[in-house]
């Protein structure tokens, strides 16, 4: 799958709470100060191109909707991080949180318990 930029990954959020959007009311969610048009409007033909999204046209009016799960992209990012950091062991990648005190005891033995439901 494809990466996607800061920019269109922030874009891409907002399709994938908002579902289908024109860009004009993604502009309107967006924070002071708004963003011109043109630069959306690139981001968004932007990621059609890279196929997460596609559009229905009425008239000259485009409606973008997301074609890519979060769920999917969030997947391949994290097997891109796994094998770009921690040498394609997810073990290396708990062992990274848990000495970061990124994910403590309690979390790490509900994951276990987890993975023994899924035996």
């Amino acid at each position: 799958m494809k990466r996607l930029t800061k920019a269109e990954e922030e874009i891409m959020k907002m399709f994938w709470a908002n579902g289908p959007s024109l860009v004009s009311s993604l502009i309107a969610k967006l924070p002071d100060p708004k963003p011109p048009h043109s630069t959306i409007s690139s981001i968004v033909r932007i990621l059609e191109k890279k196929g997460f999204l596609d559009h229905k046209a009425y008239g000259r009016t485009y409606e973008y909707f997301p074609i890519v799960k979060k769920e999917d992209y969030s997947k391949s990012s994290l097997k891109e991080v796994v094998s770009n950091y921690f040498n394609g062991s997810p073990k290396a990648l708990v062992s990274f949180l848990v000495r970061e005190e990124q994910v403590d005891i309690s979390e790490l033995k509900e994951l276990l318990d987890q993975l023994e439901n899924k035996k």
